[in-house]
């Protein structure tokens, strides 16, 4: 063991610093130390040892303790820690600190795997109905083996499976992943969601066995940590999880699959502010890895690298389940009275007639989503956030769904007086409401974040709606994500305008993909399936290209209008977010950086601001921002890592860096 260590602390922008070894010389690279910080002590990563050092020897602390018996990673691990600190602008030891599992200590399951508790942790997730069906495996559709030979045919493959949802993707994904293994290598799995995508984890743990580690959020530390070293001993081979799954131990790494690619949860909201896809580029180049994304609904960026020819795109056009391409039917609400249209309601009766199931879509929480005065239009915001508060009937409450102030609705206008004030537009709540009225024998789970608030009630309202003990199955964008539920004939989109009217240049896409990816839960079984999609711009492009399920329309229609407007793909972008409690001083703070880029901006590189946010006040948090944009990163990148380094913040500033925002919010 080495008598010198280079230790990373989980610190904005800052290297490695020397310690000397404990007396028993116990610490070595890829371990966790105790060690003294300024006036406390705090958990470094070792990643170097020395032998000697110029350091003075007096000045030179020892560090207190170490915390792990065994590695936690190796140097491949900080080389990426490395790439990922220098892309996202963060310090090394927060690329480490947000790839590494948090546990200090190791449970019964990383000695070998206590079954019991095993079962236990898996089980507070999953309800893994027919192990026996799941692991079955299939007879793949001439679609499906045509694809499944491509995505295998080279070991460092670069592919896109799209296809509609029931086409046969996930076994697509499970087989490529049985041919990877059975060359000795190991395979992620990437989902949006553990909690929403279940029947895909059932599906590769059923598989797979032991042989898969499941890394997500219901975990204890401790659990995770087992659970990444189980892959770190090659005792797993197979890690599926969510997006930090990315930076899994997985040993001889041959595969990344990246299922429903176009979700945003894929892109951390915290530093570093990585993209999944883009880590998983990086490990596929050092790893020599082959890495395989699908959706029904890929984006943006994804689509043009196919069109291009830089991913080899796989199509699946057929439902193997008896399933067809659903019916989709727009219906203009201008020209209805509530939240159900007569279409609608008529589809939900005949489908409950049948024994059928139906499901609502609406992304909104609450019942209504502001409260207004009809007299002078006053509407009641939050005190701390740029935003409506959301009327909460149940409770008899508004509620901030940023920030959670709450506040009693009040019985007169604050601004003028009158009496005429009520709620207006419509959230999961009211929708809930009108659904009992209209449907009496029906029996209704919402799904939102609201009604799935404590421990096992998502997972209690998705079985009774699989099990067929409820009809209608109303919810936000949960119920678009990878749900499978065979009984569904009708899908009823309440208000597909929702997602559309948000001032981001990627609306069209989160809406055009939510339309579709809930459309998608309609017919999956049965050649009978409808959309209803419920709009007040029944003639939006957008709208149309949805309900004709025409992706390359949309797509095509979509690019042509970035690279006018030069957004992403034809352009890269970096934010700079300045937030402070003092209005005044954030957008000071963006002003004087803007001064300060201005000059050093590489040729061709545009300085869009400062603006106030969107939404520019968040929790009391005042939020100004700029945005830099250019064809190529490359120059951009290292003129704003300058400027950043270069830049005095403000003591009550802060400043964030977003490298290729998915919203500008």
């Amino acid at each position: 063991m080495s008598e010198y260590l280079k230790v990373l602390f989980d610190l904005p922008r800052l290297g490695a610093f020397t310690y000397r070894n404990d007396e028993k010389g116990s610490a070595s690279i890829g371990r966790r130390v105790l060690a003294p910080f300024g006036r406390r002590e705090a958990t470094g990563f070792v990643v170097g040892e020395l032998e000697q050092s110029d350091l003075g020897e007096t000045s030179i602390k020892r560090i207190t303790r170490t915390i792990d018996k065994e590695g936690l990673f190796d140097s491949g691990t900080v080389e990426l820690a490395r790439w990922l600190a220098g892309m996202y602008f963060c310090g090394q030891g927060e690329a480490l600190a947000a790839m590494l599992p948090s546990g200090r200590r190791e449970t019964a399951r990383s000695a070998g795997g206590d079954e019991a508790e095993r079962a236990t942790i898996e089980g507070e997730d999953f309800d893994l109905g027919n192990p026996a069906l799941l692991s079955g495996e299939l007879e793949l559709s001439d679609e499906q083996a045509l694809a499944l030979e491509r995505i295998t045919r080279e070991p460092k493959g670069l592919s896109y499976l799209f296809g509609l949802t029931g086409t046969g993707k996930t076994e697509v994904f499970l087989r490529a992943a049985d041919a990877t293994l059975a060359e000795g290598r190991g395979v992620i799995y990437l989902v949006p969601e553990i909690a929403l995508t279940g029947q895909v984890v059932e599906a590769a743990t059923a598989r797979f066995g032991d042989r898969c580690a499941v890394l997500h959020s219901r975990l204890t530390p401790s659990q995770r940590l087992a659970e990444w070293r189980r892959l770190r001993r090659g005792e797993a081979t197979v890690a599926i999880g969510a997006r930090g799954a990315i930076f899994a131990p997985v040993q001889s790494l041959g595969l990344i699959i990246i299922d429903e690619e176009h979700e945003s949860s894929y892109k951390a909201g915290s530093a570093p502010r990585y993209h999944a896809r883009q880590v998983a580029m990086k490990r596929r180049a050092l790893e020599g890895a082959r890495l395989v994304m699908g959706s029904a609904t890929p984006s943006i960026e994804a689509w043009r690298l196919m069109e291009e020819g830089n991913i080899e795109r796989l199509i699946l056009t057929k439902r193997l389940s008896g399933g067809a391409r659903p019916r989709v039917e727009v219906v203009d609400m201008g020209r209805e009275t509530g939240p159900i249209s007569r279409r609608l309601a008529q589809a939900v009766r005949a489908s409950h007639a049948q024994g059928r199931q139906s499901i609502l879509f609406l992304n909104r929480r609450g019942f209504s989503y502001f409260f207004r005065c009809s007299t002078c239009g006053h509407e009641i915001r939050c005190k701390h956030c740029s935003v409506a508060l959301t009327f909460h009937k149940d409770r008899n409450t508004l509620v901030c769904h940023y920030c959670g102030f709450r506040a009693p609705p009040p019985s007169s206008c604050p601004a003028c007086g009158s009496l005429d004030v009520g709620w207006a537009g419509f959230g999961t709540e009211r929708v809930e409401e009108e659904a009992a009225r209209l449907f009496p024998e029906m029996r209704l789970v919402r799904l939102d974040a609201d009604s799935t608030s404590r421990k096992g009630e998502l997972e209690t309202a998705l079985s009774d709606f699989r099990e067929g003990r409820a009809d209608i199955l109303l919810g936000t964008q949960m119920v678009a994500k990878g749900l499978n539920f065979p009984r569904v004939k009708t899908v009823g989109v309440v208000l597909a305008d929702t997602t559309l009217n948000l001032p981001d240049f990627r609306a069209s896409e989160r809406a055009f993909a939510l339309i579709v990816q809930v459309g998608g839960r309609a017919g999956r079984f049965s050649p009978d399936g409808e959309v209803i999609v419920q709009t007040y711009r029944p003639d939006s492009g957008v709208i149309r290209y949805a309900a004709a399920l025409d992706a390359p329309a949309f797509y095509k229609a979509e690019l042509e209008a970035r690279r006018e407007l030069g957004f992403p793909p034809y352009t890269r972008i970096i934010r700079i977010v300045f937030r402070s409690k003092n209005k005044e001083k954030a957008a000071l703070a963006a002003a004087d950086f803007a001064a300060l880029a201005l000059p050093s901006l590489p040729a061709g590189a545009e300085l869009l601001g400062p603006a106030e946010c969107p939404l520019g006040m968040i929790a009391g948090t005042a939020r100004w921002q700029i945005l830099l944009r250019a064809e190529e990163l490359g120059p951009l990148h290292s003129a704003v890592s300058s400027l950043l380094d270069a830049y005095q913040v403000p003591t009550t500033v802060r400043v964030e860096s977003d490298v290729d925002p998915v919203s500008l919010l």
